[in-house]
């Protein structure tokens, strides 16, 4: 059979002409027709739309449109808004640009605040700038403090300065240390020291241990050993037992392997049975 170029341009023609069926069916039902309108589709067509549809519409897009002004969303069509609308919305504006002016975030327009407004935002600003001095964080001007405030501010910072030093966190300078606190920060530092060599942390150094805290922290090490040998840990060493030790953890673990093959449950090694035992967990005859 022979297929000529005409042919094959109306077989194209057909197969274009069904694609916007789906598209053309969607329009055709009145109720999608109605939400493609609500949700401002392209597919929208207003043609099909009844009196109280066109009405439930129009009222969708002024609220969508009411929405969109009041988020600040650039699709705002002010000209669009009743006056009333207009003038909630210019106050929730200048509102908000108020408490971005105060809290000194968003974009906050000066140019927009009343005098007593810019007051006192300028007010909230000399508050945090205060706080910031004394927390000493964020961008202090120690410029824009009164002399009173700069005075507190260097007794908070030293205070501050001094519990980093003794607490071992946060930014210290030693350098602006009075000798007396200098001697706690070092007793407070030769204490951390002494709890994480006995608690076995990474952050001990033996070598500024005294002889009874290096003692302790033996013992303390020994235990832990110990602790792990019975729980079969893999820091468990061994060489570092006592005869005794060695023998009772031997003992609790032939016990452990011994109940594990009678019971059936958990890591048995029949190898290491004795006689008698081996002989006990054997199936007895019927």
């Amino acid at each position: 059979m022979k297929i000529t170029l005409r042919t094959c341009f109306w077989v194209q023609v057909a197969c274009l002409s069904l694609w916007p069926l789906p598209l053309s069916a969607q329009a055709s039902d009145p109720a999608q027709n109605l939400a493609n309108c609500k949700n401002d589709r392209e597919i929208c067509d207003a043609s099909r739309l009844t009196q109280a549809q066109s009405v439930e519409v129009t009222r969708t897009d002024h609220q969508r449109n009411l929405s969109n002004c009041r988020d600040g969303f650039d699709s705002c069509d002010r000209s669009k808004l009743s006056e009333r609308e207009a003038t909630a919305l210019a106050v929730a504006d200048h509102q908000r640009n108020l408490s971005d002016c105060r809290d000194g975030i968003g974009s906050c327009d000066q140019s927009q605040l009343t005098s007593s407004e810019a007051r006192e935002v300028a007010s909230a600003a000399h508050r945090r700038n205060v706080v910031d001095c004394e927390d000493a964080i964020g961008s202090c001007d120690y410029s824009a403090l009164t002399p009173n405030e700069l005075r507190e501010v260097k007794v908070l910072t030293q205070q501050l300065n001094v519990s980093n030093c003794r607490n071992g966190v946060g930014p210290c300078d030693y350098s602006k240390l009075s000798a007396s606190e200098m001697i706690q920060v070092v007793s407070a530092e030769h204490q951390r020291n002494a709890e994480k060599c006995e608690n076995g942390w990474d952050e001990c150094d033996h070598s500024k241990l005294s002889p009874s805290e290096a003692a302790q922290t033996k013992i303390a090490e020994h235990e832990r050993n110990i602790s792990a040998c019975r729980d079969g840990q893999d820091s468990c060493d061994y060489s570092k037992l006592t005869p005794a030790e060695a023998r009772i953890l031997a003992d609790a673990e032939h016990k452990r392997n011994y109940m594990a093959c009678l019971k059936g449950y958990g890591y048995c090694d029949q190898s290491r049975l004795t006689a008698a035992e081996a002989l006990s967990i054997q199936p007895k005859a019927h």
